[in-house]
């Protein structure tokens, strides 16, 4: 069965916790996006190589920024930057990427600079984004995939409620030449959430 993304976009208005501001990039972000992802390109590489390819220089950042918008209206992709409240820096970003197919799951994936990293945000970002999901998406399961030599990250959707899945088979022919490094985590949505 096939559903399709909800008729109207959900709104774009930023997600507040404690400490936290979460809003879609706007066209004057760009340079400070390119310069979060500049600086941790080692590190965002393995686990985000479409992203860090993506934004190569300043120009390319704003063209992502705009694709996230155009994204976000068709229902494929929701992306919020992460930013303080009280000092205003830009810490990371999250995103959700839902499949519309039934059961309707979102696959989040998330960041942050090295320097915000050890502090809690990322914790506190990914209960903003479950809430955007179950709410504003209205999904059904939510999904997380760790790099296993990630472990901090995967403390981060553990500490969210995330349950850990069984380790996915690989298909024969391809068991001998790789080996999976990538943990899956699931969050089904509560039974006690109303469906809109």
């Amino acid at each position: 069965m096939y559903a399709a993304p909800p008729l109207s976009a959900p709104a774009d208005t930023p997600l507040l916790t404690a400490r936290l501001e979460l809003r879609p990039y706007q066209p004057t972000d760009s340079d400070t996006f390119f310069a979060l992802i500049d600086q941790n390109r080692e590190r965002l590489r393995p686990s985000f190589p479409n992203r860090e390819a993506a934004v190569s220089n300043p120009a390319a950042a704003g063209q992502v920024i705009s694709q996230f918008r155009h994204d976000w209206v068709a229902g494929r992709l929701y992306v919020f930057g992460i930013w303080h409240q009280q000092t205003h820096e830009y810490l990371g970003d999250i995103s959700l990427k839902p499949n519309w197919t039934a059961p309707i799951t979102a696959e989040i994936g998330y960041y942050l600079a090295q320097a915000a990293e050890g502090q809690g945000y990322a914790r506190e970002a990914l209960a903003a984004a479950v809430t955007f999901g179950f709410g504003a998406l209205q999904v059904g399961r939510l999904l997380i995939r760790c790099r296993a030599g990630n472990p901090r990250s995967c403390a981060v959707a553990e500490a969210a409620g995330f349950q850990p899945l069984p380790p996915r088979p690989r298909p024969w022919p391809l068991r001998a030449f790789t080996t999976s490094d990538i943990l899956y985590f699931s969050l089904r949505r509560p039974t006690d959430l109303p469906v809109a």
